[in-house]
């Protein structure tokens, strides 16, 4: 059994989609950042930085998404990963890798257009910069990026993109890849299954005017 302790919107919903890819049988305990539930003990015993996601897997816990993806594809789905000294191993390396340059630029803008709610702390040229950053970064997105068939590189590279259309339009290859991702069966049983929104409650989140 595998229990995911996950918040709507947040790097959780990788794990909740790859688990839906997987089929395989998980309990979705929901959290919540508006209140102490992930500063309880017991949570930070399972996530030292009071962060999810949070996994237990047969009685294993973990807490760094990309890490339980890898996991999770080593021991119960190989087709979504590729092997060591397999061809396209580099490809979905750099994949599974280059989601977290995509998730610096979400996390600063997150932080600036949501989690900093005054204006007066906010930064203009920060935001504008951040997504400036992100949109170029995209760029190099597209469909089949990651390896040439589908695994759990997409899956973070996908939710990355899925983030990101709410800070800057999205080039055309990184639409075209969202697009495929968003077609999955899996991905639409994630997104039912994800939650209230509690994070994103605009859906897009726009630069001020330099």
């Amino acid at each position: 059994m595998i229990r995911l302790w996950h918040v709507p919107q947040s790097r959780s919903f990788r794990v909740l989609w790859a688990l839906e890819e997987i089929g395989a049988e998980h309990d979705v305990i929901p959290c919540s950042f508006f209140d102490r539930s992930l500063r309880d003990p017991d949570h930070l015993a399972r996530s030292p930085a009071g962060r999810v996601p949070a996994v237990e897997i047969d009685g294993q816990a973990m807490c760094e998404s990309g890490a339980i993806l890898l996991y999770l594809a080593e021991t119960r789905a190989p087709h979504l990963r590729v092997a060591e000294g397999a061809p396209g191993r580099a490809a979905f390396l750099q994949a599974l890798h280059y989601a977290e340059t995509l998730g610096a630029h979400l996390a600063n803008l997150t932080q600036q257009h949501i989690v900093l709610r005054e204006d007066w702390m906010r930064s203009p040229t920060v935001m504008r910069l951040e997504a400036k950053r992100l949109e170029n970064a995209l760029r190099a997105v597209g469909p089949g990026w990651a390896a040439g068939t589908f695994g759990v590189a997409d899956i973070t590279l996908g939710y990355a993109v899925w983030m990101a259309r709410r800070f800057v339009e999205l080039p055309a290859g990184a639409a075209a890849f969202l697009a495929a991702c968003e077609a999955r069966a899996a991905f639409q049983r994630a997104v039912a299954r994800d939650g209230p929104a509690q994070i994103y409650t605009r859906d897009f989140y726009a630069a001020p005017e330099g």
